[in-house]
C-alpha cells in the first residue's frame, strides 16, 4: 500500500520497492512505498533488523533497490529499467547522509580538511569552502577541534565531524542514521536544535532513531517491521494535537522497573520454553540464570556490597603519547564488589580509556590500578590470566569484537577459553543467546548482522564467560526499545546476584533506573559520587598530530618539500667520505631547526628502522677488507676501511630515514596526496589520473591505520576473554594471531563498502572537477630551499670529484 502524502512534488517518492542482499533469497525491503515531501522531518523507527538503514540508504540514494521506482528530488533516479546513473549523480548533490559508524565516512586526516573533501566536489570556490567550514564545526560545537586528526577523535567526536561535513555540503535533505547514538546529553542536544535550524531553513530531514525524545519534533513517525511500513503516524507535539494512534508503537523505556515492596517484574526473561525466569519475591531464584555464577537473591533483596573494592583506582594519569595532553588526569575512584556503577562524561572524556585500564588492555602513565584484588601497574602474564576468569568487558563497537564465523562459535569463545567440558560451553551459549532473545542469530555470521543485533552477540559472548565484573561500554548504543529492554534486565538480574558492573553510559535515565552511584569524569560541572579526578584534562584527542606549521619547514610549499626532500634522501647514498658525511649531517641537523624538531625525536620514532639499517650496515666489518687491520677473529677481520664503510653506510642510512620521518611529520596526509596530485597533472596528457591516483593514497594514509585498530580490537576482544593471543605460548599466540585474519579482511571489505558510500554521499565522482581548499603556491622562502637543495648536491658531487 502507499503511505504518505500525495503531493504531485515530494522530495523522495518510493514506489514497491524491494531490496536483498542475498538475490532475493531473504527481501530486507518488501513491496515498501512511501513519499516524503520538501521540509518535512520523518523519523523511521522499528526494531534491530527490521530494515531501517537499508531504506535510509536507498532515500539517500547510496544503493539502488532490486525492484520498484525511486524518483529523488524530482529525478527518475530508478525506474523498471534499472538505475539511471546520470540521475542518481545529480540527485546526490542535493542529498547529505550520515551514517551509523562516523569512522567509515571520515575520509582525510585532518578535520577541516575532511569538511572541505565535500565542497570541493561540488566545485565551491574557496572562500565559499571556508565559510562551510566554520558553520559546519560551529553547529556542531567543534571549532576548537579543526585542525586535529579526527581519526584520533572519541567516537562522540568523531560523529559531530561526521555530521558537521554533511553540513558543510548544505544539502537540501540530510539523511541521518542514529546520529546521536554515542553523544553525550549536550552533543544530542546540539545536534537536534541543528536539525531544528536546518528543517526551519526547508532542509527535509529523514532521521533513523530508537529515542522517543527525537521523534516529537517529527512531522511524521514511520515504523518499520519485517521490511515493510506497518505504520505511518504523526506525533503528539505539546500545545497541538495529538496525532493518529500508532500502531506497533514501542513502549520506550525499561521493563526492568521495581515495584513499592522491590520486586523485579518479569520482562524479557519470562517467555516460555527459555528456562530463564527472573527472581520472584515468592520463591527462590533457581530458575534465574546462572549468568553470573554465583549464589542467587530473591527479589526485594539488596546484594551485599563488600566492603573490599572490587576496583580501586588512585591517581591515575593516562596519555596516548608524549605529545597528547591527558585523557585521564590524577583519577581516583573506588567501586565496591556487588556494586553498579554507572560512568559518565562528555565525548572525550576518557570513560573508554579507563574502561580498557580497568580490562588491562592499557597501563596508566602514572597511579596504581587494582582489579579484583589484581594490581595492573604492570600485570604479569599470570597477573592477566587471572584477571580474565574475573573481568567481562563489553566494547564500545561490537563489530570490532567478533571474529568467528557464527554466532554460537563467537559466544562459546570464551568458556572454551575457560577449559570448560563440551556440555557446559554449549549450556553457557545457549543461556546466553537466549537471555537476549537472538537463539535464532546462532548460526549466522556475525559479520552479516545489524549494528544492533552485533551488539547483542557482543554482550552474549561476555556474559558466557559469567565474570564477577562485567564492563559495559554504552551497551543500549543503537539498539531497538526492546532490545534496550533486554539489557536493562540483564543488568538487574547480575547486579541481584552480586555480579560488579561498570556500566558507560551517556543517558541520565540509563544512570538512574541502573546504577547505585554515578561517577563523573571531567568536564561535567560536579562528580556525583564527591570523589575529586583531579583538575579538569583536554581529551588526549585536542593535541591530535597535526604539523608544526609555525615553523619554516612546516610552512613549505609541499610540492617543493615532497621533491627536495626526495633529492636529499636519494643523493645521500652518493655519500662516500668522511666529509660528504659531515656535510649531510650539518645540512639535516639544519634542516631539523628549520622545522623546530629534535633530531633525537625522530631517531625514537623511527628507531626500529634504525637498528635494522645499523645491524645490516654493521656486516661491512667483515666485508670490507680494506685498510689496516685492526682486529683478526680467526678467519674474519676487521680493518680500518670496513669501519668506515660501516659507519658511512648507516649514517647515510640514517639520515634518509630522519628526512622521511621529519617530511611525514611536517606535512599531513591530505598535503601530501595533494601535492602528489599536482605534480602528476603534466602526465594526464598521458592517460594518467593524477586526481584519482592522489585520491587512493589519501585513502591509504587514513584506512591503514584504521585497520591496524581493528585488528588490535580484534586481539583486545580475544584476550579479554582469555585467548591465548595474549599469554599462551609463542606457538598458542601465533595460531591465535592467525585466528585474527577473517575478521580483519572481513573488516577491510566492510571498510571498502562503506568507504565507496561515504565517496558518493560526499558527491566524489571519477574525472570531475574539483577545487580545493588548501591553494599551493611557490613562494620565495620555497626558491630559498630549492638553492639550498642545489648547492648541497653541487657540493657532494665536487667533493667526490675532488677526492
Amino acid at each position: 500500500m502507499q503511505l504518505g502524502s500525495l503531493s504531485p512534488t515530494p522530495v523522495v517518492a518510493l514506489d514497491h520497492i524491494s531490496f536483498s542482499y542475498d538475490s532475493g533469497q531473504h527481501w530486507v525491503l518488501d513491496d515498501l512505498s512511501l513519499t516524503i515531501e520538501a521540509g518535512q522531518r520523518i523519523c523511521l523507527i522499528g526494531a534491530n533488523g527490521s530494515g531501517k538503514s537499508t531504506l535510509a540508504r536507498i532515500i539517500a540514494g547510496l544503493i539502488t533497490p532490486d525492484r520498484g521506482q525511486v524518483n529523488l528530488l524530482g529525478h527518475p533516479v530508478f525506474d523498471e529499467e534499472g538505475p539511471r546513473s546520470d540521475q542518481y549523480r545529480m540527485a546526490r548533490r542535493g542529498i547529505g547522509a550520515v551514517f551509523q559508524n562516523p569512522d567509515d565516512q571520515i575520509v582525510t586526516t585532518v578535520v577541516e580538511d575532511d569538511l572541505a573533501f565535500g565542497p570541493e566536489n561540488l566545485g565551491l570556490d574557496h572562500a565559499t569552502i571556508g565559510h562551510r567550514i566554520v558553520y559546519g564545526l560551529d553547529a556542531v560545537a567543534m571549532g576548537e577541534h579543526r585542525l586535529d586528526n579526527p581519526t584520533r577523535l572519541s567516537g562522540g567526536q568523531q560523529q559531530r565531524i561526521a555530521i558537521a561535513g554533511m553540513l558543510a555540503m548544505s544539502p537540501q535533505m540530510l539523511v541521518l542514521d542514529e546520529p546521536t547514538a554515542m553523544l553525550d546529553a549536550d552533543a544530542q542536544s546540539e545536534v537536534m536544535a541543528v536539525l531544528d535550524s536546518l528543517q526551519g531553513q526547508g532542509t527535509t530531514i529523514v532521521l533513523v532513531t530508537h529515542k522517543p525524545s527525537e521523534t516529537l519534533q517529527a512531522d511524521r513517525i514511520v515504523t518499520v517491521e519485517h521490511g515493510r511500513l506497518t505504520n505511518i503516524a504523526n506525533p503528539y507535539r505539546p500545545g497541538g494535537k495529538a496525532g493518529k494512534s500508532q500502531t506497533h508503537s514501542p513502549a520506550y523505556g525499561p521493563a526492568a522497573r521495581h515495584d513499592a515492596d522491590g520486586s523485579l517484574h518479569a520482562g524479557a526473561f519470562a517467555h516460555a520454553g527459555d528456562g530463564l525466569q527472573p527472581a520472584s519475591a515468592s520463591k527462590p531464584a533457581d530458575h534465574s540464570p546462572d549468568l553470573a555464577g554465583k549464589g542467587h537473591l530473591q527479589a526485594g533483596q539488596s546484594p551485599a556490597v563488600g566492603q573490599e573494592p572490587a576496583i580501586q583506582v588512585s591517581h591515575v594519569t593516562m596519555s596516548y603519547s608524549r605529545e597528547d595532553q591527558p585523557t585521564l588526569y590524577d583519577l581516583s575512584l573506588r567501586v565496591a564488589r556487588g556494586e553498579t556503577v554507572a560512568l559518565m562524561g562528555p565525548n572525550g572524556s576518557g570513560k573508554s580509556t579507563l574502561a580498557r585500564l580497568l580490562a588491562a588492555l592499557a597501563w596508566p602513565d602514572q597511579g596504581s590500578i587494582s582489579v579484583e584484588g589484581i594490581s595492573l601497574a604492570k600485570p604479569s602474564k599470570q597477573d592477566r590470566r587471572n584477571l580474565r576468569q574475573h573481568v567481562g568487558f563489553v566494547m564500545q563497537h561490537p563489530e570490532r569484537q567478533l571474529f568467528a564465523e557464527t554466532v554460537a562459535q563467537d559466544v562459546a569463545y570464551g568458556p572454551r577459553n575457560q577449559k570448560l567440558d563440551p556440555a557446559e560451553v554449549n549450556s553457557r551459549v545457549t543461556r546466553a543467546l537466549a537471555a537476549l532473545h537472538i537463539e535464532d542469530l546462532a548460526d549466522r555470521s556475525p559479520f552479516s548482522l545489524s549494528g544492533g543485533q552485533q551488539r547483542l552477540v557482543a554482550i552474549a559472548g561476555v556474559i558466557a564467560c559469567r565474570p564477577s565484573l562485567l564492563i559495559l561500554d554504552e551497551p543500549t548504543a543503537g539498539l531497538d526499545t526492546m532490545a534496550s529492554r533486554r539489557i536493562y534486565e540483564l543488568i538487574e538480574l547480575l547486579h541481584l546476584q552480586g555480579t560488579t558492573i561498570v556500566l558507560i553510559t551517556h543517558s541520565a535515565e540509563e544512570a538512574r533506573l541502573l546504577a547505585d552511584r554515578t561517577i563523573c569524569l571531567p568536564g561535567h560541572d560536579q562528580q556525583a559520587d564527591g570523589q575529586g579526578a583531579g583538575k579538569p584534562a583536554e581529551p588526549a584527542t585536542a593535541a591530535a598530530s597535526t604539523p608544526q606549521v609555525s615553523s619554516y619547514i612546516g610552512s613549505m610549499d609541499p610540492r617543493v618539500k615532497t621533491l627536495g626532500f626526495l633529492a636529499l634522501m636519494f643523493s645521500f647514498f652518493a655519500i662516500s667520505t668522511p666529509l660528504q658525511l659531515g656535510l649531510s649531517l650539518v645540512l639535516v641537523l639544519g634542516i631539523c631547526a628549520a622545522a623546530r624538531t629534535s633530531p633525537v625525536k625522530l631517531l625514537v620514532s623511527t628507531r626500529v628502522l634504525v637498528l635494522l639499517f645499523v645491524i645490516m650496515s654493521a656486516l661491512n666489518l667483515f666485508l670490507d677488507h680494506s685498510g689496516h687491520i685492526l682486529l683478526a677473529l680467526g678467519p674474519l677481520s676487521i680493518s680500518s676501511g670496513g669501519v668506515q664503510t660501516a659507519v658511512i653506510y648507516a649514517a647515510r642510512l640514517m639520515l634518509a630515514i630522519m628526512l622521511g620521518a621529519l617530511l611525514m611529520e611536517t606535512t599531513t596526509p591530505t598535503q601530501l596526496t595533494d601535492a602528489f596530485g599536482s605534480l602528476l597533472t603534466p602526465f594526464k596528457a598521458l592517460g594518467l589520473h593524477g586526481q584519482e591516483l592522489a585520491l587512493v593514497m589519501s585513502l591509504a594514509f587514513r584506512f591503514l591505520p584504521t585497520l591496524g585498530q581493528e585488528a588490535r580490537s580484534i586481539i583486545d576482544a580475544q584476550s579479554a576473554r582469555g585467548g591465548s593471543i595474549e599469554t599462551g605460548s609463542p606457538a598458542a599466540r601465533l595460531r591465535a594471531l592467525g585466528a585474527i585474519i577473517v575478521p580483519v579482511f572481513a573488516g577491510a571489505i566492510r571498510h571498502a563498502d562503506n568507504l565507496s558510500l561515504a565517496l558518493d554521499a560526499r558527491c566524489y565522482e571519477q574525472g570531475i572537477h574539483r577545487t580545493h581548499w588548501r591553494i599551493m603556491r611557490v613562494r620565495p622562502s620555497d626558491a630559498v630551499f630549492v638553492i639550498i637543495v642545489a648547492a648541497y648536491i653541487l657540493a657532494l658531487l665536487g667533493l667526490k670529484m675532488a677526492l
